[in-house]
């Protein structure tokens, strides 16, 4: 459920925050009040376009915040199976903020995340219909992925089995169709690989030998430096001179036998001198060892560049590392082979991908069966909530076609068709309906996607669009049935829906210090009653009116039943 919104910075929108209920939740006001604003912050806040343009203030962020609690361990283990864990007060906040820079940063709690993953938590959590989202319904592609969300994991679990099958089809008639060549080009092809082996092979490459090569190699190369630098500090280090290290701390040694025969206590100190004489001698050792193995032979040196402009070579042709040159060979001998075996890769190819259309054609067949299923229960349920909804004679059903190809959702496709009239042929939904039958059939769509897929929170942008009288009546009862199992916030222009409302809050748009801002409240009981009213009597509310009003909060109030 959404708990609460925060909105900062936008557009007319300085900072507001609005608490929300369970049930059904009505947001009112005038038009141009900012009641896109308030939906628009939304929809930013569930991964839509933030642009810079929507700042208040330039110069300050924008931040949109949705605190949700999550109120059914179903919801918990979704948004655990993607890595989000609720913890133990079992809330999520999603939040978006954008600096003046165009920079945008998504958080889900304490954590940074990509708009892909807002967007994938944010599906689970709330359904939002805006003004535009019923035109999907005059797209036939979109009938099918709606049918695909009502039978959830049935067809999922096929559609998952048809797209791995598809990607093996699809994969085998690739191989076939590279692999379609005369004699001539097979032969051409072998000469290729066999030069390429052979050249690889005779360079009988050793792993890492590439890196312990230039690491002799940089030494021969800077010998000359590292000898000189070597005998400067053998020198320091030695006794080629008084200033040299060993001849200062041999004459501090004497001096250091007469101290100890002068004072007993001195012999720790001695002790220590003697080591650091005895460490210096080490060193110079090993140093002059050293310098010995420094000197190289001009004839090895030529084989070691030789050796190493060979790899290098093979490099610039393979890969870029030994490892890499020789994953490249065992490319090139599994196609040798394959070529010297030429018909019986092809034929196996051949049976193979017979094989897998098969395999696909009786998994898609199986999806096909699996999606007229649902589709008669889903349709059923619509037509029960188009006829709640007066449409009086109703038929809605779901038409299917078997295709010619594969896809990865398997070889058929679907669109929903409908008659309104006794005695008119059913048509294609996108053909016949008019912008009051989309708002309602959208309804009785989400209405029962809802209970399918166990959406916590709806929301509706004027989905009351092109309807009035008695069906916007019945439009505001079946808002209220929605509202018994679901959370459900609908920004409406009629009276009928707003005196359905459990909680309503008025959008307003004031001038403060010469500034036009937007806000939103929640109304009293009589406060409530003169907003119906004004939606019922426009700009002069008279006594009637009012009375009017009263009445239709009444009977709304009578007509819920949680």
């Amino acid at each position: 459920m959404l708990l609460n919104m925060h909105i900062k910075n936008i557009a007319l929108i300085d900072e507001i925050d609005i608490g929300f209920y369970d049930k059904l939740n009505i947001l009112t006001g005038e038009t141009g009040a900012g009641k896109s604003i308030i939906i628009g912050s939304l929809g930013i806040c569930l991964g839509g376009r933030f642009s810079k343009e929507l700042l208040r203030n330039e110069e300050e962020d924008g931040l949109v915040e949705l605190m949700f609690s999550v109120d059914s361990q179903d919801i918990s283990k979704k948004l655990q199976d993607i890595d989000i864990d609720p913890g133990e007060d079992m809330e999520i906040l999603l939040s978006r903020r954008l600096s003046p820079n165009g920079r945008c940063i998504n958080r889900i709690n304490d954590n940074t995340v990509t708009t892909a993953k807002l967007k994938e938590v944010a599906a689970i959590l709330i359904d939002l219909h805006a003004q535009h989202e019923q035109q999907t319904l005059l797209k036939a592609n979109k009938h099918m992925e709606i049918l695909d969300r009502f039978g959830t994991k049935d067809i999922e679990d096929k559609k998952a089995k048809v797209a791995l099958l598809y990607a093996k089809y699809v994969d085998i008639a690739n191989k076939i169709r590279d692999n379609n060549m005369d004699e001539d080009e097979k032969n051409r092809q072998i000469d290729y690989l066999q030069y390429r082996i052979e050249e690889i092979k005779a360079a009988n490459l050793k792993a890492g030998e590439d890196r312990e090569l230039e690491q002799q190699y940089k030494k021969v190369v800077n010998s000359k430096e590292i000898l000189s630098v070597a005998d400067e500090i053998y020198k320091a280090t030695g006794y080629s001179s008084p200033e040299s290290a060993a001849e200062i701390i041999g004459h501090a040694l004497s001096k250091m036998g007469r101290l100890t025969e002068l004072d007993e206590d001195m012999n720790d100190i001695h002790s220590i001198l003697q080591d650091i004489d005895g460490m210096l001698n080490d060193f110079n050792r090993e140093l002059s060892r050293y310098m010995k193995n420094m000197e190289f032979d001009q004839g090895e040196f030529n084989l070691l560049e030789d050796r190493l402009n060979l790899i290098n070579n093979l490099k610039s042709k393979y890969g870029n590392s030994i490892e890499a040159i020789m994953n490249s060979l065992c490319d090139y001998e599994e196609e040798y082979n394959k070529l010297m075996d030429y018909d019986n890769y092809i034929n196996k190819l051949l049976d193979d991908f017979k094989e897998v259309e098969n395999e696909l054609s009786v998994a898609s067949d199986e999806l096909t069966v699996t999606r007229k299923e649902y589709a008669t229960k889903l349709t059923a349920l619509i037509r029960d909530a188009l006829e709640e909804l007066n449409f009086m004679s109703v038929e809605f059903d779901m038409y299917f076609e078997k295709l010619d190809k594969f896809s990865a959702t398997g070889n058929d496709e679907a669109y929903f068709i409908i008659s309104t009239n006794v005695g008119e042929p059913m048509k294609p939904l996108y053909e016949v309906a008019s912008g009051g039958e989309l708002s309602r059939v959208m309804l009785a769509l989400k209405s029962c996607l809802a209970y399918a897929d166990d959406t916590p929170t709806l929301i509706f942008d004027e989905i009351d669009v092109g309807i009035s009288g008695r069906t916007a009546q019945k439009v505001a009862e079946k808002m209220s049935v929605i509202a018994r199992n679901h959370q459900v916030i609908c920004i409406t222009h009629l009276p009928q829906i707003a005196a359905m409302a459990d909680v309503h809050y008025l959008i307003e748009k004031n001038v403060e210090n010469n500034k036009t801002i937007t806000s939103i409240r929640k109304l009293k009981q009589a406060e409530e009653i003169d907003e119906i009213a004004r939606l019922l009597g426009g700009a002069e509310i008279t006594q009637a009116t009012l009375f009017s009003a009263r009445e239709m909060k009444g009977l709304a109030d009578r007509a819920k039943i949680y």
